[in-house]
């Protein structure tokens, strides 16, 4: 049996319920990567173009801080990797996660949390941030926090 690390980002609370539900489902451990400077609302408007999450989104070789480096990555096997879906894709403070620990060797379950969006670019840009010896799987999108007897059948059908 594989040991599984639920981590996540979550700006508004949304993705945290989200995680701890995967984690409480796949019996993972859960961690949360937090900005070293932690995101206000004016920093999350996305109607103003020079918003902190606006500027940092058109940039895509931005890599915002996390608070610290000490996610468990090593003693797991599989991690579920959530995020809220920013402009289309994951937050570039998951590249800086993603940058910040050696994942060769493990698998990575993407899901995200969204009002409207699927993954559209997240997988293709978190990509550039893990080793070719890292599964990176594109998961599931979760639109409100699902009941828990689809998240049980979405966690059942990966395998682990």
């Amino acid at each position: 049996m594989s040991k599984i690390l639920a981590a996540y980002f979550s700006a508004s609370g949304v993705t945290a319920d989200a995680a701890k539900k995967v984690a409480e489902i796949a019996g993972a451990d859960l961690y949360e990567i937090r900005p070293e400077v932690p995101y206000t609302q004016a920093d999350l408007n996305w109607q103003d173009k020079n918003s902190r999450s606006s500027v940092e989104m058109k940039d895509k070789s931005s890599r915002p801080k996390i608070a610290d480096k000490n996610a468990p990555v090593a003693d797991h096997d599989v991690i579920f990797l959530g995020f809220p879906i920013w402009w289309y894709t994951a937050p570039t403070i998951i590249n800086t996660f993603l940058e910040s620990y050696d994942f060769s060797g493990k698998r990575i379950i993407l899901f995200a949390t969204s009002g409207s969006s699927g993954f559209e670019n997240s997988l293709h840009d978190l990509k550039v941030s893990v080793s070719s010896e890292t599964a990176l799987e594109e998961g599931i999108v979760v639109h409100g926090i699902q009941n828990s007897d689809a998240w049980k059948k979405w966690i059942i059908s990966l395998e682990m």
